[in-house]
C-alpha cells in the first residue's frame, strides 16, 4: 500500500512520500540550501528539521554522516509528511517548485564512467569494428570504465557549448581543428558515494549500500569525432571532458527497494570479488526526448554489470572513495532499436539518420537542439518513483 500524506499531492505524482529525493535549491531572495521534493513542492530541510547541516549549499556534509543517519532522517521526514500533527512545522518550510532555483546537489569529488551495457558495447563494436568480434576480450570479465573530469559536471539546465578540437575525417590525410561535427548524448544512471572508503580497503559487493547514498540521471555528452581520433592508446579525453550533465535530485537507495531485480545471467561467471551479493540490478525505465520528441526508452534492468559490482571493481586495486564521488553506468541501451541510449546507435553511426516529427533528420546533434532524459522506477503499492530530468541545450562553438 502506498504511503499517504496529509499534503494535497498531485494524483499519480512520482514524488510522493515513498520517494523524497534530495537536492539543493534557492528560495526567492534566499541562499542555496538542502531540500527534498514532495509533489510539486520543495521542503526546506534546515527549517523543517531544525538542523544546520541542511543549511549548506551542498549535500556533502549530510552524505558523509553515513547510512544510519540517512535512514533516521528519512524516517523523520516520512513521519512529518504522513502525520498531520506536524502540519504547523512543515507548511511554513514548503516552497513551490516553480519558484525556486535548483543547483548541483553535491560537490563532485571524483568522476568515473563505466561501460556496463552489453547491448551498447555490442552496438558500438559492430559500428566501428564490423569485421571483428563486437566485444573486447575483457568485457565480460570486468566492468570497463575510465576516470573523467569532475570539474565539468553540471546541473540539468546548464547549456552545453559545442566542443572544438582535433578530428581526422576518413578522407583527409591529416587532422584538422574545429567544432565537433558528431556531437552525441549518452543516457546514463549515476551513483553518488556518501560514506567514503580508506585507501587499500576495497569495497565488497555486499557493502554497496553502506557507501552509496543515492541515484541520479546523467547525460555524458560525447564528441564522437574528437573521441575517435584521440582515444588510442589511452582512452576518452577531450571527447568527453567538456561537459557531463546530472539531474538535480538524488533518489535515496532506500526509495528503490521495490525496483531491485535479479541481474542478468553472466557467462563466464565473474571472479569471486565480483560475485553478486543481493539483487542490486535496478528496474529503471528511462526516456530520451530530442526537442520534445521521444526518440528512445532504454531499460536499465538490461545492464550486464550492477552498480554494486562497479563500485567493487573501482576499489579492488586499493583506490579509495570519498564523499561526493560520482560514478555512472555508461550508456543504457536495450535490445530494440527504440531502446538505444545514444544517437551513435539510433542513427547507426550517422548512416541511418533519425527522422523527427517535423521532417528534419539527425545523425548527431545540431546547434539549438535540446535533449531531456527522464526515468521512473517501481515503488510500493504500484506507484512510480521519479528521478526528475536532466536537460541540456547545445550552443554553437565559440
Amino acid at each position: 500500500m502506498a504511503l499517504e500524506s496529509w499534503l494535497a499531492l498531485p494524483a499519480g505524482t512520482p514524488f510522493g512520500v515513498a520517494n523524497l529525493p534530495y537536492g539543493v535549491f534557492s528560495p526567492p531572495a534566499g541562499q542555496p540550501r538542502a531540500g527534498v521534493r514532495v509533489g510539486d513542492q520543495v521542503l526546506d530541510l534546515a527549517a523543517a528539521l531544525d538542523d544546520p547541516v541542511f543549511a549548506r549549499p551542498s549535500l556533502n556534509e549530510f552524505l558523509a554522516t553515513g547510512r544510519q543517519r540517512w535512514a533516521s532522517t528519512r524516517a523523520r521526514l516520512t513521519e512529518l509528511l504522513t502525520d498531520e500533527r506536524h502540519r504547523a512545522v512543515v507548511e511554513p518550510a514548503l516552497h513551490p517548485l516553480a519558484g525556486v532555483t535548483l543547483h548541483l546537489p553535491f560537490e563532485v569529488a571524483d568522476y568515473v564512467d563505466f561501460y556496463a551495457s552489453e547491448q551498447h558495447a555490442t552496438n558500438v563494436g559492430r559500428i566501428f569494428r564490423p569485421d571483428s568480434e563486437p566485444l573486447t576480450p575483457n568485457w565480460k570479465h570486468l566492468p570497463i570504465g575510465y576516470h573523467g573530469r569532475s570539474g565539468t559536471v553540471v546541473v540539468s539546465g546548464t547549456p552545453v557549448t559545442r566542443p572544438r578540437g582535433q578530428r581526422k575525417p576518413p578522407d583527409e590525410a591529416a587532422p584538422v581543428f574545429g567544432p565537433s561535427r558528431r556531437l552525441d548524448i549518452e543516457a546514463e544512471v549515476g551513483f553518488v558515494v556518501g560514506a567514503g572508503s580508506a585507501p587499500g580497503r576495497p569495497v565488497e559487493v555486499k557493502d554497496f549500500a553502506e557507501h552509496v547514498f543515492g541515484v541520479c540521471l546523467v547525460n555524458d555528452w560525447s564528441s564522437r569525432d574528437l573521441q575517435a581520433w584521440e582515444y588510442v592508446p589511452l582512452g576518452p579525453f577531450l571527447g568527453k571532458s567538456f561537459a557531463t550533465s546530472v539531474s538535480p535530485w538524488l533518489v535515496p537507495l532506500d526509495a528503490l527497494e521495490h525496483a531491485r531485480v535479479a541481474p542478468p545471467p553472466r557467462d563466464p561467471e565473474p571472479l569471486p570479488y565480483l560475485a553478486d551479493a543481493g539483487d542490486w540490478a535496478l528496474d529503471l525505465a528511462l526516456e530520451i526526448r530530442l526537442n520534445g520528441e521521444v526518440v528512445s526508452r532504454p531499460p536499465f534492468s538490461s545492464m550486464y554489470w550492477t552498480p554494486a559490482q562497479m563500485l567493487a571493481h573501482l576499489t579492488v586495486n586499493g583506490a579509495s572513495t570519498r564523499t561526493g564521488d560520482l560514478y555512472a553506468s555508461g550508456t543504457v541501451s536495450g535490445p530494440g532499436p527504440d531502446q538505444y541510449g545514444s544517437l551513435l546507435e539510433l542513427s547507426w553511426g550517422g548512416r541511418q539518420p533519425l527522422t523527427l516529427a517535423d521532417g528534419s533528420t539527425r545523425g548527431f546533434l545540431e546547434d539549438g537542439d535540446e535533449v531531456t532524459i527522464t526515468a521512473t522506477a517501481p515503488g510500493r503499492g504500484g506507484e512510480r518513483i521519479g528521478f526528475g530530468e536532466v536537460t541540456g541545450r547545445i550552443l554553437p562553438a565559440p
